[in-house]
């Protein structure tokens, strides 16, 4: 028995799906358990050689591997943030790069993130997200070298640290042809369409929601729509689903290169935040094994892109909140909602209404308990809400860009080329709006513990399970038939030619 055991292969799809998981696993775990692990790279040798066996020792080297290389990561990463401690709560100044046009927030402060610190005192550069917020300079943009004077304290979620009420001075202004070209763009929609209308369209096209009123936020809140106003996978989807109808059945090649000009561009111009990046990840690995004719199962794909978010930040593991509603959302897109619609008829799947409505309660049914159990609140028009207005966002997004392209060209005009974009987005934030209204639309306060999430996710874990044995056994059923139509086919031209 054990040495059938050896010597049965495994799959290599199953080899990285274990090693995915245990990665992550292991980075998670690390911000806790403090295990030495640097000499990782000595384990690469037999991980190498044990994957042309693939047999269960190739298993086990493969458990080592991503463990020590998870603890290793998550470690290095740690003594890098315990930078931070030395200069909490202390008065000094600061120079950093604006990773974003700056935008007033609260006090009428000009606010910004950063990536690139560095403390002028001792000239130690540190390394992570930064909020900054001040007063002393009429506008940031992003790329501009910026001193701040004030006191760095500790902040939550994906931040390690912010700034209030700082002293700005402008050290040096770097401009460039694509942050040119997006702020004449910002320029030409604000022209060309009204308030909230042109902010909203912002929102929609690139994820830039800072400029947004507070109402409509707030109002986008109570009925589920935030994510619409964000650039994330849901953006980049609609952009490759274009690619696909244009050049899909044309040239296989012509679909690559207009899918990775189209996410090149997206990158240029709504930049590079978390949310951003895992969507271009899982993107190109989507295309990329499209091109190769190779199948990769979705949640190999998930759990890979996980794994390349987390080795390059395992911050995001720790706390990052985005990071995890991101891929549970992901989840219910890409694994859920096709195993749902397996069973549906030609005329639904066939329905665009349809079938955002059903990836939209996936979705849904996936980030609701983490939602409930971080922030104690939910919206019981959500699914409302997203049946009537995310089936129409490719159509904003088509005639934003309509009109921001008339404001920059043709500004005597663009009022003309901007009220179609004007009509459908009023639409879309009059739905907002009044859903906002609804009696009990919104609830705070909800509580929910971390056993009633994990007994959430066990049960859809057990029904997907379900469905996808369900969907096999039905492809199985649909494979045999055919066969047997084949075989039935054979004798019976065998027959015609024995009786001619």
């Amino acid at each position: 028995m054990m040495r059938k055991l050896l010597a049965c292969k495994l799959r290599r799809t199953s080899l990285l799906f274990v090693f995915c998981a245990v990665f992550l696993l292991a980075a998670g775990f690390s911000k806790s358990w403090h295990i030495d692990a640097h000499y990782w790279w000595i384990l690469l040798a037999p991980v190498l050689l044990g994957l042309r066996k693939r047999s269960v020792m190739a298993l086990l080297w493969v458990v080592l591997f991503a463990a020590s290389l998870g603890f290793w990561r998550g470690g290095l990463y740690q003594d890098k943030l315990a930078r931070f401690d030395n200069y909490y709560g202390q008065k000094g100044t600061v120079t950093v790069i604006a990773s974003q046009d700056a935008a007033y927030g609260k006090s009428k402060q000009l606010t910004f993130d950063t990536k690139h610190v560095i403390i002028d005192s001792t000239g130690e550069r540190l390394t992570g997200k930064v909020s900054i917020s001040g007063f002393g300079l009429n506008a940031v943009f992003a790329g501009d070298e910026i001193r701040v004077a004030g006191k760095l304290r500790p902040s939550l979620g994906s931040y390690q640290g912010r700034m209030s009420f700082g002293q700005m001075t402008l050290v040096e202004h770097h401009n460039s042809l694509v942050n040119e070209l997006r702020r004449r763009f910002t320029a030409g929609v604000q022209s060309a369409l009204p308030e909230p209308v042109a902010s909203f369209g912002m929102g929609l096209l690139i994820g830039q929601r800072n400029t947004l009123p507070p109402g409509v936020t707030q109002s986008l809140l109570m009925v589920g729509l935030t994510h619409i106003v964000a650039a994330s996978g849901y953006n980049m989807t609609i952009l490759l689903r274009s690619a696909d109808k244009v050049a899909g059945k044309r040239s296989k090649r012509l679909k690559l290169l207009l899918s990775l000009g189209l996410i090149v561009l997206f990158l240029l111009f709504a930049g590079t935040s978390a949310s951003i990046v895992r969507a271009a990840i899982v993107s190109l690995l989507s295309i990329a094994t499209a091109y190769y004719g190779r199948e990769f199962k979705p949640l190999i794909l998930l759990l890979f892109a996980a794994a390349i978010t987390a080795y390059a930040n395992p911050y995001y593991v720790w706390s990052d909140i985005g990071w995890y509603l991101s891929f549970l959302a992901f989840f219910g897109v890409m694994i859920l909602a096709p195993l749902l619609q397996v069973n549906w008829s030609a005329r639904w799947k066939e329905s665009i209404i349809a079938c955002v409505a059903l990836e939209s309660i996936c979705a849904e049914i996936m980030a609701l308990p983490y939602i409930l159990h971080t922030f104690g609140q939910m919206s019981f028009v959500g699914i409302i809400a997203n049946v009537l207005v995310v089936a129409f966002i490719p159509l904003a997004m088509l005639l934003t860009l309509i009109a921001g392209l008339a404001g920059m060209l043709l500004a005597p005009v663009a009022g003309w080329f901007a009220w179609p974009a004007t009509l459908l987005m009023t639409y879309m934030l009059d739905v907002a709006n009044l859903l906002s209204h609804v009696p009990y639309a919104f609830k705070e306060g909800i509580g929910f513990s971390t056993k009633q999430m994990l007994g959430w996710y066990v049960v859809v874990g057990s029904l997907v399970l379900a469905l996808k044995r369900k969907a096999d056994m039905s492809e199985s059923d649909t494979i045999t038939e055919k066969k047997s139509k084949e075989t039935d086919f054979e004798r019976t031209l065998q027959v015609v030619n024995n009786q001619a």
